[in-house]
């Protein structure tokens, strides 16, 4: 399953919200993501008491935790999230007997008997060498023997296995059926030390980290999005301040990180225009209808309590905080302290399937509230359309009608009442050995205080891959919450007349694109600009074609 994305999106302060971001839909996820801008966080919260139960009983953490999310829409807080990415289990705990998934000599099966052979014989080579010895003495003729007995019985066992799938009746030494029947799931030596180079030289030395605030009835959201490189010769680091204006629905990006690569690939008169500036980018542009957004939101949350409340109980428990430590995977060592210190923690575990049907349920439920509401956005056109010229406009109503149709082409291809998926997800728990915590493909952790309120999330998924499900990728997400301090600067490291973008300080991204399409309409512009902008419909529908 494809989840980066969603990693990505648990930085927000609504880890429910990066839970409906999966697979290739991360386009009509992201368009839902910026729709829920348009008119700030409003919520239609369920009445549930928020007092935490003492039985610790699967109900009554699937019951606390649906109260606390709940409870915490409402909230205004601060925030920070570390993302950890870990491939440890790509080479930790090897072992060199074959029942222990060790490392193989060659990539392909055919070639393994040889390989094996060859890397063997190697070795004795390289001890005959140390000993001054050579290596056809008669000291070695017992372990030339061995190898090449060893090698005849392989390659008799791999052409006996290969013609056991035609004949059942031929038989293969158990030793290499089981060694031939995962060999796919097994990893080279050279994938181990490619691993090991990942890990040493790009992960742990790879920091990402975000903070800011959440405001919903002020209607403000901040973000300080930073990713950091820290090796013995080389640190590096890079911040993205991000400000949301819920009440209005627009985007603000801190211009700096962008404008060296405009100058030089875009526009050639930029100069130093954009230093010190906002890039505001307005989520709706007039063209949705009114009450759009607030009704989008509320759909969001229905759909979130839909789709919660039909969740298996089986997928929540309770777990004791000094567990945590001892949790396989571990859990990154900075990570822990903070989780360490709660008083209750709510364990979810989602096996794929799960997770999947969580998504198409949480969108059927959007879809459904949405085209009842505003049938005039439901474009009645097969699923290609949505990529042809005509469709291609930058607007608001465009971008929400091309999302909606992305929704409905992905409803058609399997349609199940939440009832109905809910339950054939909880069955296949029930019997697939990945429901274990130790093969989930989704964990998520909740810590509390002694007061019931919610302090941190922690989320675990794995990256796919081509092998064993116990050898992906790790990424660990954790995201804290604390009250708002009037102390602390949302962007230390902003000037202080500019933490809240305003007219003056900011660039409307709209205004300025159209301003730089006729700039190229005039003849002017970088080579790399006319072709981009010669490309685009919406520069040929305004301007026609530029040269």
């Amino acid at each position: 399953m494809k989840k980066s994305h969603q990693i990505i999106a648990s930085h927000l302060p609504s880890a429910s919200l990066a839970s409906v971001l999966n697979g290739n839909r991360l386009f009509a996820g992201a368009l839902v993501t910026g729709a829920l801008l348009l008119t700030g966080c409003q919520s239609t919260s369920l009445d549930h008491s928020n007092a935490m139960t003492a039985k610790q009983t699967p109900v009554a953490a699937k019951t606390a935790l649906a109260t606390a999310l709940q409870k915490q829409r409402r909230q205004s807080f601060s925030y920070h999230s570390n993302l950890e990415i870990s491939n440890e289990q790509q080479f930790s705990d090897i072992n060199t007997k074959i029942d222990a998934q060790a490392p193989v000599a060659s990539g392909y099966i055919d070639e393994y008997c040889e390989d094996t052979h060859d890397q063997a014989y190697a070795a004795l080579i390289t001890q005959a060498e140390a000993q001054n010895k050579d290596i056809l003495a008669a000291d070695y003729d017992a372990q030339r023997t061995v190898l090449k007995d060893t090698y005849l019985e392989c390659t008799d066992a791999y052409e006996a296995w290969v013609e056991s799938k035609y004949d059942s009746e031929i038989t293969v030494p158990a030793f290499y059926q089981q060694l031939f029947d995962n060999y796919d799931d097994r990893a080279t030596a050279q994938d181990i030390k490619k691993a090991k180079l990942l890990d040493a030289y790009v992960l742990k030395p790879l920091s990402i980290n975000a903070q800011g605030i959440y405001q919903p009835m002020a209607g403000k959201a901040t973000m300080l999005a930073s990713v950091q490189y820290q090796a013995r010769n080389h640190q590096s680091s890079m911040n993205q301040p991000i400000y949301l204006d819920l009440k209005n629905g627009n985007i603000y990006l801190w211009a700096d990180n962008f404008a060296m690569f405009n100058s030089e690939l875009l526009d050639d008169k930029l100069g130093t225009k954009w230093r010190d500036k906002w890039l505001k980018l307005a989520i709706n542009d007039g063209t949705l209808p009114k009450g759009f957004g607030s009704e989008l939101i509320k759909s969001h949350f229905a759909a979130l309590d839909a789709t919660f409340d039909a969740a298996p109980i089986s997928q929540f428990d309770y777990v004791a905080p000094n567990t945590l430590a001892s949790l396989s995977p571990k859990l990154p060592a900075h990570q822990l302290p903070a989780m360490l210190a709660s008083n209750q923690v709510i364990r979810r575990v989602q096996s794929a399937e799960s997770y999947e049907q969580f998504y198409q349920n949480y969108m059927r439920i959007i879809y459904e509230r949405m085209s009842q509401r505003y049938p005039e956005l439901v474009k009645v056109s097969a699923a290609y359309e949505v990529g042809n010229t005509d469709a291609d406009k930058f607007t608001s109503k465009a971008l929400v009608q091309q999302m909606l149709a992305m929704i409905k082409s992905d409803m058609d291809s399997g349609i199940e009442t939440v009832e109905e998926a809910m339950a054939m997800a909880e069955a296949k728990e029930k019997t697939a050995e990945s429901a274990t915590l130790s093969n989930a493909e989704t964990q998520e952790l909740y810590g509390f205080d002694k007061r019931g309120q919610l302090k941190w999330q922690h989320l675990r998924s794995e990256l796919p891959s081509e092998t064993a499900d116990s050898k992906n990728m790790v990424i660990d997400v954790l995201q804290q919450y604390s009250p708002v301090s009037t102390k602390d600067m949302a962007f230390p490291n902003l000037p202080n007349d500019v933490q809240v973008p305003n007219a003056s300080s900011s660039i409307d991204v709209r205004e300025y694109g159209s301003e730089l399409m006729q700039y190229y309409r005039d003849s002017n512009g970088t080579a790399m600009g006319k072709m981009m902008f010669s490309v685009m419909p919406m520069a040929k529908e305004k301007f026609g074609a530029i040269e």
